[in-house]
């Protein structure tokens, strides 16, 4: 996963992350380096990961992590050179060492390394309203618009010709050319994702960004969360209509159009030519292949194949649903 805005604590030794979970910690036991945390995919030699569900077992196959936080059921499962570190609750474990690397990643409070963009190196290149805040770590290209009362967080790179309506709020995401981002959005804060106790309920850090291919468009009141532990992905030429929610970790490929109201919960892939109708829902880690039409209202909970028309509640191909409710 490509991190530019989260500062990485790391390395811990082993035994340190064993302590961190409350783990026995063998004296005899080697100690090395953990340069990072990273998901089953993306993590390499002498980082680790997590490994919660057999869904992922093929890709855990294959993980080039050195050590995973994962169950005593699942840890045949992974490569001989990846060591297992058996825990009861995987997440919960994840989030605490995740934590540890990433604190910064845990809180979203509101910015306060902003200035008024008058005050800024943006002052005279670009074209703005009214009331408009840039934060720390910003760059933005040539040709750019922003409206009235929008906040530039920390955290964000806006590439060439790109536009920013009025009351919207941008941090921790990567915009690339000819994007158009209407009124009232709210890009780059944190997911809904927590574990639910009964004094506390824990935060799950999102150290993972959004990021905007080129020539998309995301429609008014529009929410796109980043990702936790790897990033929210916009294709390319998609173009997102009003009041839209986009949570942690999901992928949208390219050329795709989605309809009002729409919400794709957390690290679901949807394909590329993808069409989404109206207030339809995507369930969480699900597939979505290319080509796919979802009617309006259509509720999806379980992956959908390269081009299938699937209409109803569970979303079933459209001409089965049609022959189930003559």
């Amino acid at each position: 996963m490509s991190n530019p805005f989260f500062k990485n604590n790391g390395p811990f030794k082993f035994k340190d992350i064993l302590k961190e979970l409350s783990i026995e910690v063998d004296v005899n036991e080697e100690n090395p380096n953990i340069i990072d945390i990273k998901d089953l995919q993306n993590s390499k030699l002498d980082e680790i990961t997590f490994f919660h569900s057999q869904k992922y077992k093929s890709v855990a196959k294959n993980t080039k992590a050195s050590f995973c936080i994962t169950t005593e059921k699942l840890k045949n499962e992974l490569p001989n050179s990846c060591k297992p570190i058996i825990v009861d609750n995987v997440l919960v474990s994840t989030s605490i060492i995740t934590s540890k690397f990433y604190p910064d990643s845990v809180t979203d409070n509101f910015d306060d390394t902003v200035e008024e963009i008058n005050n800024t190196k943006f002052y005279d290149k670009v074209k703005f309203g009214k009331n408009v805040l840039i934060g720390q770590n910003v760059s933005i290209g040539s040709n750019c618009l922003i409206g009235h009362n929008s906040i530039i967080e920390k955290n964000v790179s806006i590439g060439d010709n790109c536009s920013i309506g009025s009351n919207t709020i941008v941090r921790n995401s990567l915009i690339k050319d000819k994007v158009k981002i209407l009124d009232n959005c709210t890009i780059g804060k944190h997911g809904f994702g927590f574990f639910p106790s009964q004094n506390k309920n824990l935060r799950y850090p999102h150290m993972g960004i959004v990021i905007i291919e080129d020539n998309c468009e995301i429609g008014c009141g529009s929410t796109i969360d980043r990702g936790s532990m790897s990033n929210t992905i916009i294709g390319s030429n998609t173009f997102l209509d009003n009041q839209i929610h986009i949570a942690h970790n999901v992928k949208i490929g390219k050329n795709s159009i989605i309809a009002g109201q729409v919400g794709i919960a957390g690290s679901s892939i949807i394909g590329n030519n993808v069409k989404i109708g109206g207030q339809a829902g995507i369930s969480g880690h699900l597939k979505i292949g290319n080509n796919v039409e979802i009617a309006g209202g259509s509720g999806v909970i379980k992956d959908i194949p390269n081009n299938s028309k699937v209409m109803g509640y569970p979303a079933k191909n459209i001409r089965e649903f049609l022959k189930d409710n003559r």
